[in-house]
C-alpha cells in the first residue's frame, strides 16, 4: 500500500522516521558533537549512577544525609573539595529522580500506591526505627512521612540502575566511534537502539539491608523492567515534561505561565532554550558544569573553532546535548513502534503512521527545527 504524504505540520520528520532515519540530520559535525558529548554524559552518568544507588542502599531513612555524596568515603581532603565544589554536582541527578517522582506514570509509580508496597516499606521502616524514639514519635504522629520517604528512596535505586545501563551504553559508543564504527548519525540511533532493546526486560528491583537483615522494597515477584517501567518514564518526565525554571516563567498563578495540568508540561531536554544555561536556577547547568570537564579533545577542540569560542562553552555543551537526546529519543520512538518499519500490510502500515504523527504531536513547541540548523 502506498499511503498518501502526511498533513502534519511536521511532515517531514515523520516521513524521514517511516524511513528509518533519525530526527536529527546525519552531518559529520553532528556525528562529532553527539558521540562527543554523550561521551562526557556517560562519565558523569557513572559518577551519578554510583551515587544514588549509594543513598538508596545505604542512607536509608537517614533524614539529615549531611555526606550522601560521599559515598561512604568521607575525609578532610573531600570535605575540602566539597566545599570548593570540585566535585561532580551530584545535585543535579537528585533533581532528575525528583522530577520522575513528581510526574510519576508508569507501573513503578502504580506500584508505589500498591497495599503490597506499602507492606513491605512499613517492615523497614520499623526495623529501622525500632530504637530510635524521637522518629518513632514522629511516625506515629505522621504514619505516611516514612512512607513517603521510602517511595522516594524507590526513585533514587531506580534512576541509579536506569543510569547503570546507560553509562556504558554511551561510553561504547564512543569507543567504537575511535574504532572507526560509527561514522553517521543512523549509526548512532540503531547502537542506542541496540542496547535499550537488549536490556528492555531487565529486572528493576529494590532490596535493603537493616542491621544486616534484607528487606525487598520492590521484589523481583514486582516485575518491573528496565525500559518500560523506568526507561520510558524517565523520557516521559526528563525529556519531554520536565520542570519550569525558576527567573525563566512566572510562578503567579494569575500569570498563568505555568499549565496546571502536569500532562501538558513542555520543559524538558526536548524544549528547552540553552541560552539561560550557566544562569542562576537554571539545573542543567550543574549537569553542562560536569560535562565541560570530560569533553573529549575532539569536541573541545570544534567548540574553539565556533563564535565565542570558551565564552558560551555551557551553552555550546547545551544545544550538543539536546541534538543527543534527539538521537536518544529517535531511538525509543523507533523501539516502541507498534510494528517494524519494512511492514507490508496497509492496516500496520497506516498504525505506524499515526504513531509517529502523535510523536510529532508533543514536538510542535520543541527544539526540534532549532537542531535542524546547526
Amino acid at each position: 500500500m502506498f499511503l498518501k504524504k502526511s498533513t502534519h505540520p511536521l511532515a517531514a520528520f515523520v516521513e524521514r522516521l517511516q524511513a528509518g532515519q533519525a530526527l536529527l540530520p546525519d552531518t559529520p559535525e553532528n556525528v562529532t558533537e553527539v558521540v562527543g558529548i554523550l561521551k562526557s554524559y556517560g562519565v558523569v552518568l557513572d559518577a551519578y549512577y554510583r551515587n544514588l544507588i549509594y543513598i538508596a542502599d545505604h542512607q536509608f531513612l537517614v533524614l539529615f544525609p549531611f555526606f550522601k555524596y560521599f559515598n561512604g568515603q568521607v575525609s578532610l581532603g573531600r570535605l575540602w573539595r566539597h566545599w570548593c565544589h570540585d566535585r561532580i554536582n551530584f545535585e543535579y541527578a537528585e533533581y532528575a529522580m525528583k522530577v520522575m517522582l513528581w510526574h510519576g506514570g508508569g507501573r513503578l509509580d502504580a506500584y508505589l500506591n500498591t497495599p503490597e508496597f506499602e507492606q513491605a516499606a512499613r517492615r523497614a521502616i520499623a526495623a529501622k526505627i525500632r530504637h530510635n524514639w524521637p522518629i518513632r514519635s514522629l511516625h506515629q504522629l505522621f504514619p505516611n512521612f516514612l512512607l513517603e520517604q521510602v517511595r522516594q528512596l524507590v526513585y533514587y535505586s531506580a534512576l541509579g540502575q536506569f543510569w547503570q545501563v546507560m553509562s556504558p551504553l554511551f561510553l561504547t559508543l564512543s569507543d567504537r566511534y575511535d574504532g572507526g564504527e560509527i561514522q553517521s548519525i543512523p549509526q548512532i540511533v540503531q547502537h542506542i537502539l541496540d542496547g535499550l532493546v537488549a536490556a528492555a526486560s531487565q529486572p528493576i528491583t529494590y532490596t535493603v539491608r537493616v542491621r544486616e537483615q534484607p528487606y525487598e522494597i520492590i521484589p523481583a515477584a514486582a516485575d518491573l523492567t528496565f525500559l518500560m517501567d523506568v526507561g520510558v518514564p524517565y523520557v516521559e518526565s526528563i525529556f519531554f515534561r520536565g520542570t519550569p525554571f525558576f527567573g525563566t516563567v512566572s510562578y503567579n498563578a494569575q500569570a498563568n505561565q505555568i499549565s496546571p495540568d502536569q500532562s501538558r508540561f513542555a520543559y524538558g531536554a526536548l524544549y528547552a532554550d540553552p541560552l539561560p544555561i550557566g544562569g542562576a536556577g537554571i539545573p542543567p547547568t550543574l549537569l553542562m558544569q560536569d560535562m565541560r570537564h570530560y569533553l573529549p579533545d575532539y569536541l573541545h577542540d570544534l567548540y574553539l573553532q565556533q563564535p565565542r569560542g570558551e565564552d558560551d562553552l555551557r551553552v555550546k555543551i547545551c544545544i550538543s546535548f539536546q541534538k543527543s537526546m534527539f538521537c536518544v529519543t529517535t531511538a525509543t520512538i523507533l523501539g516502541l513502534m507498534p510494528y517494524p518499519l519494512n511492514t507490508q500490510q496497509p492496516t500496520e502500515q497506516q498504525a505506524n503512521r499515526t504513531y509517529f504523527e502523535a510523536w510529532m504531536d508533543r514536538f510542535l513547541t520543541s527544539q526540534l527545527l532549532a537542531v535542524q540548523q546547526g
